[in-house]
């Protein structure tokens, strides 16, 4: 074979460190800058190579020459190709606000109006202002499932990195997966809030039509995915705590995606997630769909902003495949539970960040903060964590979520369809514990059986199922405030009790106090929803009735008692030896008169005889009044009908009387300041228990005397008082005539008038 012959080049002096070293081209001692310019020929008996370096456009880079140092976010932020737009946004209005716009329009003739003829439109203006201010607040104050999801979408509403932007002090965007593409659908970054830094990263949106389809619309490939996860990596090495922003439509599902290994990029994150030994908080800002937006959501806080969603599937694809048609998209939102206030309700968020009036486009700046608030508080609660709590803290937020309902009623036109042993199962369900209620009949029974008899049944045994029963009910109360999701905020609100209690300066907030109403209210509203609704139902219904019979029993033996003492009390009177001499004196004058049943008796024999049993009435009027017994007159048998028409009509003033009074009692009770003052009084009541302190007893006894003296006052109105002055007189005067011993110092007309 021919040797090839190299000539011998000569270059100019160079440093060692730039020569081109290379053993397969025989070339020696070549410096990179010279071998651009230098041609060198190759010679082989009859051809020849002629190589040469062709010159190539400098690379553009995204930061200028000369970068200002003084930049919002440092000298480093040049690195991001996100830019602030130079065009302000076209205004958008949506299908639901299309009523304001005519106000707006309104507004706008008016001011141009005034410009143009110079008159004072002021006052009117003023007006209409005002009047769109108050339809935007309410019809925000309202929003439908739907109406939230076309918020959610908004053209206009601010993007990951327009909060980022709005909330950090310096910020650094991260590229690339490392696998050989940028996903512009994803972005990450290192920022710093308040000196600490974070580990950003979301789903990016365009702000026109440009930037959707550079950004993809914020739907990610599984290049997005792999780029999130090579910086959670990144943060879990360096001890970055990650804060992660959704807002995707879902993960992009076209031909390439699925090659590239979407699900799988998928997974793989939501498996990491679980794993990092740092805090994670997420925050929902737009839309969150499906796997997508779980790829960086598997975070200890999910936070959301008012306006915000997230779902499983779209309303128009729910609607599309349980309906057939995507016009039933708004029944399928409101069926979703999509909304921030819906998914806190079910524990899957954890807070709902308010957004100003209009949607966060509306303000983005002061939509950022509020982010920024909410998000600095989480991480301070989670910071303070150590490795293996805040893992296990992340593990059961997923695992609290869902679970199974049992006990629930089936309805009647669902039966029909079921099958046989599926409708005995759910009826099994739902029947009460027997041997419960079997007991409670045995007692209810014996108690109703004892009812005029001395036999009773235990009081041990009716003390005790009492009890059970109002652990047993106890019980389902709260198995029904933690199945409909209330536990946290009826925590939250005892915490606050005792914080109040606790307090001085104060009886209980008002807001405080709205709070309790309103959790009431709700709870009571949706305890139909309840899976054990049927099981608390029968045992609040076994546990009033087994009271009732105790009161019963309570009374029946208090009527027992005071007749078997009234009956004592008389044959002690009637075994008196002056009343025994009076009766045989009586009997001995009947005999030796010669009396029969059917002869009269003379007027003598009558005189003794009304004698004795006037003496015998008043001896038994002395002992009634010994056993606390008020008599207000004794009275013959034989009255004058006149006079007992008298009384009867009396007896109805005094009735139609108290009525007036207790309607007068009960509207004042129904006013709202005195109301407020009884519920106050109710929550510290409840808040003192058994033994309360001597500072909370004070308070309600200053509350009692104040509801006393709001009640004295309500009936002490001149009317009623001339009534009740005319209907004492006339009492006086009738008792005065009949010639009895009354007093009208007890009784119903016993009110006392300031």
């Amino acid at each position: 074979m021919a040797s090839s012959f190299h000539s011998p080049v000569t270059l100019p002096a160079t440093n060692a460190s730039d020569l081109f070293q290379s053993s397969r081209n025989g070339v020696n001692g070549v410096p990179l800058k010279a071998l651009g310019r230098l041609r060198f020929g190759f010679v082989k008996k009859d051809f020849t190579v002629n190589a040469k370096i062709r010159k190539v456009k400098k690379h553009d880079r995204p930061w200028p020459d000369d970068p200002d140092p003084n930049v919002k976010g440092g000298v480093l932020t040049h690195l991001s190709h996100f830019k602030p737009s130079k065009e302000r946004p076209k205004p958008v209005t949506l299908e639901f606000e299309k009523p304001l716009v005519d106000l707006e329009k309104k507004i706008i003739d008016v001011r141009k109006m005034a410009n143009e003829t110079g008159l004072d439109f002021s006052d009117q203006i003023l007006s209409l202002e005002n009047k769109y201010q108050k339809a935007l607040k309410d019809l925000y104050t309202h929003l439908t499932p739907i109406q939230r999801v076309n918020i959610a979408r908004h053209p206009n509403r601010p993007t990951f990195l327009d909060h980022v932007f709005n909330m950090t002090d310096k910020w650094v965007e991260l590229h690339g997966d490392r696998a050989g593409y940028d996903d512009p659908a994803v972005v990450t970054g290192i920022g710093t809030i308040d000196g600490r830094s974070y580990m950003f990263m979301g789903h990016q949106k365009g702000r026109n039509t440009k930037e959707n389809i550079k950004r993809n619309f914020g739907m990610p490939t599984p290049h997005g995915y792999r780029k999130a996860l090579r910086m959670m990596y990144y943060a879990d090495h360096h001890g970055f705590p990650i804060i992660t922003f959704i807002d995707t439509p879902g993960a992009f599902a076209d031909l390439k995606s699925e090659e590239l290994g979407q699900g799988e990029a998928i997974a793989h994150n939501l498996r990491t997630m679980f794993g990092l030994k740092v805090p994670i908080v997420s925050v929902v800002i737009g839309e969150g769909g499906s796997g997508g937006a779980l790829a960086i959501g598997c975070a200890n806080k999910l936070l959301m902003l008012e306006n915000a969603v997230f779902y499983v599937a779209s309303p128009e694809a729910c609607a599309a495949i349980l309906w057939k048609s995507a016009k039933a998209s708004p029944k399928a939102a409101e069926k979703l539970r999509i909304t921030s206030t819906e998914l806190c309700k079910l524990k899957i968020a954890d807070g709902v960040i308010p957004e100003p009036i209009g949607g966060a486009h509306a303000d983005p700046y002061w939509t950022s903060q509020q982010i920024k608030i909410a998000v600095v508080e989480a991480m301070d609660e989670l910071l303070t964590m150590d490795t293996p709590e805040l893992l296990n803290h992340r593990m059961l937020k997923f695992r609290s979520i869902g679970g199974f309902q049992e006990k629930i009623p089936v309805l009647p036109e669902k039966k029909v369809n079921m099958k046989k042993k599926d409708v005995q199962k759910v009826e099994s369900r739902g029947t009460p514990d027997l041997e419960l209620a079997a007991e409670v009949e045995r007692l209810k029974h014996e108690i109703l059986k004892s009812n005029g008899s001395s036999t009773k049944p235990s009081e041990l045994d009716l003390n005790e199922m009492i009890l059970k029963l109002q652990r047993e009910v106890n019980q389902e109360f709260s198995e029904a405030v933690r199945a409909l999701g209330l536990r946290g905020r009826l925590e939250t609100i005892r915490d606050e009790l005792t914080k109040a209690r606790s307090s001085s300066n104060q009886l209980i907030d008002i807001g405080l106090k709205d709070k309790i109403e309103k959790l009431k209210k709700e709870f009571n509203q949706s305890l139909l929803q309840a899976p054990n609704y049927a099981s608390l139902r029968t045992k609040l219904d076994m546990l009033k009735e087994l009271s009732e019979a105790e009161k019963l029993s309570k009374k029946s033996d208090k009527k027992i008692a005071l007749k078997q003492e009234i009956n004592k009390r008389f044959k002690e009177v009637m075994d008196q030896s002056d009343v025994e001499k009076k009766i045989e004196a009586l009997k001995n004058d009947m005999v030796n008169a010669g009396l029969s049943p059917d002869k009269n008796l003379d007027d003598e024999l009558k005189e003794k005889i009304v004698k004795v049993k006037k003496e015998i009435e008043l001896e038994l009027s002395d002992v009634l009044k010994s056993m606390k017994l008020d008599v207000l007159a004794v009275r013959s048998k034989a009255k004058d009908s006149i006079e007992q028409k008298s009384f009867l009509d009396l007896r109805v003033k005094v009735d139609e009387f108290n009525e007036e009074i207790s309607k007068t009692i009960e509207d004042a009770i129904n006013s709202s300041d005195l109301k407020n003052k009884i519920e106050m009084l109710k929550l510290l009541v409840a808040m003192a228990g058994k033994t309360p302190d001597m500072e909370l007893k004070n308070k309600i006894e200053a509350l009692n005397e104040q509801i006393k003296h709001s009640l004295a006052e309500a009936i002490s109105s001149s009317q009623l008082l001339e009534k009740h002055e005319k209907l004492k007189a006339e009492i006086a005067k009738s008792i005065e005539s009949r010639g009895l011993d009354g007093s009208l110092s007890e009784g119903p007309l016993n009110h006392s008038f300031a």
